[in-house]
């Protein structure tokens, strides 16, 4: 008996899978059946989303207590607590309701997961369904619809650009990756396309420093984008789409397992655009001709601890290239035919290792490799970029103190051709951070953080900071946010003007270190009326002071780009409101506004800093008709004026760019099992800046001064050719030379 017992336990040991047990259940919202939400056991890798029918099921987990987790953009998240025993099928259902404030999960302004109601930082969270409200080929485009984010075109040939966070460049703005800042030097120029949108889970904005955490670039901000966790992810999805000025996106990805002990996750983005338009009739293209493609992957390995490791890599190429209408690859690097052509490598790694240890220690790594081989007419520009980051975080809780801990390091290898660069710089900066959270009371709680980085060609910087955040009732949040920035200059990588054009570009002296001392106030609020509509209200008064500030210099001579450490100060001030309105199932709609007054102050004499807009707005209304699975997505931006590099005081163009705004309408069907299709208007106005100008781009006739005349100090002089005394300058730009284009799209997903 006992030998057929032991064979029986034998056979079933052997049949039996070892983690059968499984949670299963159904996600609902008044009653209805809620698809795509994910749902996940938190802490693990374990998760997977509801499909069409509102029915999810997580399999293969080991017995054990959990918290499981229900989230989707526009509803409050759910957590649980669950014990599954040995061979079990637990059920587990949710019924969500819907917030106004949408109560994300964030990492940027912490270093760790929180709440974004709990967060002591101010940190702006756009989900994917932001990104189909006005679909777009690239991040860039994307965040037009951002309040106070503005993506700064700094070209009007090659098109290329950053983005600015309450008025201050793009170089003052550090972008992420999954929390790691590898866009960043030549990719913060040009490496902000080609992440396939569909692998988009949401984009994290901080307003603000934030250099105690994050180290040099983070001074006036940071953007982190954070890509889809596995189980998050579609099983297959794709989407292209199409305009009528002739541009095509396509993404496509999957996801599967590999073996028993790894997932991945792959994403491929490519975008063609090859009609050469020009309706201003400057004999230049009015967008830049662009051919790029990106592949993404993403790893999970399954380890026995249950502990964290996972590991992601993308690789860009892109060949771009505008100029007078009849450049082709021919004329690459000459002086017939003007033409601005560059051509982009890049590859991007990205890993994280939870260390075997019993404390909560992560080991978070990246490299990136990014060559460039450009011509901006006869002007080449060969350049390439290495940087390599690690840091190892101790996330640790004593009694009311939640603390972390970190050790960082940043390798930053830089050369180029030009005579700023006579050996390539290459530099490793170390750094140590510390951060404590705690309650002080039930409604109050600080965080304080300090971060010290030392770069030998600066020596040491200490970059300190403190949060504050007070709840008086369930539905306010005040925040105070005061600290510290500095930035290192890469200059040739982070202005684009500096190249292209004929200015000469002049160094004054050895550029020191920028300084920043910023404070933010930020108040939020959610309202519910007794009819049912939902509020949210998020309003911030802002102050930064910079001193070092580096800022181009093009009004001392026309002719120059004078490059100097400021004599003075230069300040950002301001206060932005946005409103987020759920008016019924069916109607959302928000508003923002930003107002704000950048200058800078020399001899004390104050001026406002060139291509800073006074004020901006951004608005979007969605409206969902279930019976036809009709929904309408009407966004829109409104930019004041900003003041504009003009050539001397002979330059006819105008001083101020007027008042503009750009505006979408989008209609979108989803009546298809696994289909959208959608399509639109963008840019209804069909707002262009040359309306009003006599010209854009400064004698796009003759963009190699041939027939410019000199006097003895170099400065243009009039001629009847000349009118004018310009030379070839095509830095005068405010807003996309795109006119009103329909588009069309299709969606496939497989959940």
């Amino acid at each position: 008996m006992k030998t057929i017992k032991l064979l029986l336990s034998v056979i079933l040991i052997a049949v039996l899978p070892l983690n059968a047990q499984e949670v299963k259940g159904k996600i609902t919202s008044k009653n209805e059946a809620l698809p795509y939400v994910n749902v996940y056991l938190k802490g693990t890798t374990k998760g997977n989303a509801s499909n069409e029918f509102g029915d999810y099921q997580i399999k293969n987990i080991k017995a054990g207590n959990y918290t499981i987790v229900a989230s989707f953009t526009g509803y409050k998240s759910v957590e649980k607590q669950i014990f599954i025993k040995n061979n079990e099928v637990l059920t587990v259902n949710f019924n969500l309701e819907e917030s106004a404030l949408l109560d994300e999960v964030t990492v940027t302004g912490t270093l760790k997961p929180v709440s974004r109601l709990e967060s002591p930082i101010p940190v702006e969270v756009y989900s994917a369904t932001f990104l189909k409200q006005n679909p777009t080929a690239n991040v860039f485009e994307a965040l037009q619809n951002v309040n106070g984010v503005r993506p700064q075109l700094n070209c009007n040939v090659c098109n290329t650009g950053d983005i600015h966070i309450n008025g201050l460049e793009g170089p003052y703005t550090l972008v992420l990756i999954d929390g790691m800042p590898i866009v960043s030097g030549l990719s913060t120029v040009y490496g902000l396309s080609g992440i396939p949108n569909s692998l988009i889970e949401q984009i994290e904005i901080v307003k603000g420093p934030a250099s105690s955490l994050y180290g040099s670039e983070a001074v006036g901000g940071l953007i982190n984008i954070r890509t889809k966790q596995f189980f998050k992810a579609p099983l297959v999805f794709a989407d292209v789409f199409s305009n009528s000025w002739g541009e095509t996106n396509f993404d496509l990805g999957f996801k599967t397992n590999v073996g028993k002990k790894a997932t991945v996750l792959v994403g491929a983005n490519y975008f063609n655009y090859s009609n050469p338009i020009d309706n201003n009739n400057d004999n230049f293209t009015d967008v830049t001709l662009q051919d790029r493609i990106s592949v993404f992957q993403k790893w999970n390995f399954e380890r026995n601890s249950g502990k964290a490791f996972s590991l992601a890599g993308r690789y860009f190429y892109e060949n771009r290239w505008g100029g007078e209408m009849q450049w082709n690859s021919s004329y690459r690097g000459g002086n017939d035919i003007y033409g601005e052509s560059i051509y982009t490598s890049r590859y991007e790694i990205i890993g994280n290792y939870e260390l075997p240890v019993s404390e909560h220690m992560n080991f978070q790594f990246s490299y990136s490799d990014h060559d460039q081989n450009s011509v901006y007419g006869d002007t080449p520009y060969i350049a390439q970029q290495k940087i390599g980051f690690g840091q190892l975080l101790w996330d640790k809780s004593v009694n009311n103190h939640d603390l972390l801990f970190g050790v960082a390091a940043r390798y930053n290898f830089y050369n180029d051709n030009t005579t700023a660069t006579v050996h390539a710089d290459e530099v490793t900066i170390p750094s140590i951070f510390a951060q404590d959270e705690f309650s002080i009371s039930e409604k109050q709680h600080i965080l304080l953080g300090a971060r010290y980085d030392y770069d030998k060609r600066h020596g040491s910087i200490f970059t300190p900071r403190l949060a504050y955040r007070f709840k008086p009732t369930k539905n306010d949040i005040i925040r105070l946010n005061a600290g510290t920035g500095f930035r290192v200059v890469n200059l040739f990588t982070e202005d684009h003007a500096a190249l292209t054009g004929s200015r000469d570009v002049i160094i004054e002296e050895e550029l020191k270190p920028e300084q920043s001392y910023n404070v933010t106030l930020n108040y939020l609020k959610t309202l519910t009326t007794n009819s049912g509509e939902l509020f949210t209200f998020d309003a911030s008064l802002w102050y930064t002071h910079f001193t070092n500030a580096i800022i181009p210099d093009y009004d001392t001579n026309p002719n120059q780009i004078i490059y100097a450490n400021l004599d003075g100060y230069s300040t950002s001030k301001g206060a932005s409101f946005n409103i987020d309105a759920v008016l019924n199932t069916n109607l959302r709609a928000s508003v923002g506004a930003t107002f704000q007054d950048v200058s800078q102050t020399e001899n004390n004499v104050k001026i406002q800093q060139i291509l800073t807009e006074k004020f901006n707005g951004v608005w979007s209304v969605s409206y969902k008709n279930y019976k036809t699975n009709l929904s309408v997505d009407y966004t829109g931006t409104i930019y004041g004026p900003m003041r504009l590099p003009l050539l001397g005081d002979l330059d006819p163009r105008s001083e101020y760019s007027p008042t503009w705004s750009i505006q979408n309408i989008q209609l979108t069907f989803n009546g298809l099992k696994h289909f959208e299709i959608y399509g639109g208007v963008k840019n209804i106005l069909n707002w262009t800046p040359n309306k009003g100008n006599p010209f854009i781009i400064a004698r796009s006739d003759d963009p190699f001064d041939e027939n410019v005349e000199f006097d003895n100090d170099g400065n243009a002089i009039v001629t009847d050719d000349n009118p004018y005394a310009l030379t070839f300058d095509p830095s005068y730009v405010y807003a996309p030379n795109q006119g009103r284009r329909l588009f069309l799209g299709l969606r496939f997903m497989i959940n």
